[in-house]
């Protein structure tokens, strides 16, 4: 629904919806994938605020605020996890989360986040697990052996939600591709007038993202989002040819391809911008599902896109093995759901 949206905020030549109903649906899909923030910075960047309906600002205003202080309190937490780690010496990136707001959008509110994922060293887990279990993070996520991040929340005040703390090693499941980290690692500068602190380039950054899009089945417009946000204002660091060299290197191409031309399917203005070096066609993608899918297409779906996004057959059957371990583990009510 909110796709014309979106692509009014990016393209100065598309026109942007005027219809009251598009607004009325549009604001239940924007709240419900936690997409207020995006939307409110967005349409005041490219000053189309005064173009959107009365109430249509009001909630967006009212999501936005709350967004804004949940982040201040995250970018807190986020700080004293980071100052801890410095303090013992372990080197560390950020991903996405408040960081990824402020540099990627402009300003710490313009994107919400509701955990915190830093990546490190496998080596450091255990001296990293004991100092997020001293900040309070000692409520403990069963995990899968092949999975690739541990997760430690801790209970917040006045909130049923809990707050997360993701330690990631890697940035795809075991045995899935042969993405090298290191190099990830190599081209990471010094955060800030941290040490051991660092943040990805934006060549990475974007790789990172275009795979946890894909991860997620690009089932929300906030991975759409996060990827055409990256082009408009990061475009000179990201050149397709290194991209697609690297992705053929890690195994990772069928993924990063798929991602992107998705993207660049439902956002043409895209190769204005940075031409996609393949051919795509918007039918080999279909439209963005506006409508919930009946359980055998979202089934069917889900299959496709965890098993048969994979460069080799071995990747496949380590993804099918992990699957099945992790299915394992949960609960039968959620085991559909959590797919």
């Amino acid at each position: 629904m909110i796709i014309p949206l979106i692509q009014a905020l990016y393209d100065p030549h598309t026109r942007i919806p005027r219809d009251l109903p598009f607004y009325e649906q549009a604001i239940k899909e924007i709240e419900r994938g936690a997409l207020s923030s995006q939307i409110y910075y967005l349409l005041k960047q490219c000053d189309r605020w005064a173009q959107v309906p009365l109430f249509f600002q009001e909630r967006l205003t009212e999501q936005y605020h709350t967004t804004l202080c949940l982040n201040l309190f995250i970018k807190h937490q986020t700080d004293q996890l980071l100052r801890e780690l410095e303090s013992l010496g372990i080197p560390v990136i950020p991903l996405k989360g408040v960081y990824f707001a402020e540099k990627y959008f402009g300003h710490l509110g313009a994107r919400a986040t509701t955990d915190i994922d830093v990546l490190l060293h496998k080596g450091d887990l255990k001296q990293a697990i004991a100092c997020v279990k001293l900040l309070g993070y000692t409520i403990e996520q069963e995990g899968v052996s092949s999975h690739f991040h541990a997760s430690f929340s801790k209970q917040l005040p006045h909130s049923e939600i809990p707050l997360t703390v993701e330690l990631h090693w890697d940035l795809l499941i075991e045995k899935t591709s042969n993405l090298t980290i290191s190099e990830f690692w190599k081209q990471a500068t010094p955060m800030a007038s941290f040490q051991f602190v660092k943040e990805l380039s934006e060549y990475h950054t974007f790789y990172m993202i275009c795979l946890h899009g894909w991860s997620h089945y690009m089932d929300s417009p906030k991975y759409f989002i996060d990827i055409i946000q990256m082009l408009h204002r990061h475009s000179d660091h990201i050149h397709y040819s290194h991209l697609f060299q690297d992705a053929a290197v890690h195994q990772t191409l069928r993924r990063m391809i798929r991602t992107l031309v998705h993207v660049y399917a439902h956002f043409p203005h895209l190769s204005d911008i940075k031409e996609l070096p393949i051919q795509h066609k918007n039918k080999l993608y279909g439209k963005y599902q506006t409508t919930k899918p009946r359980n055998f297409e979202l089934f069917a779906s889900k299959i496709y896109h965890k098993f048969f996004n994979f460069d080799s057959l071995t990747h496949t059957w380590a993804a099918l093995i992990h699957f099945t371990n992790r299915l394992g583990n949960l609960p039968l009510s959620h085991k559909i759901k959590k797919m």
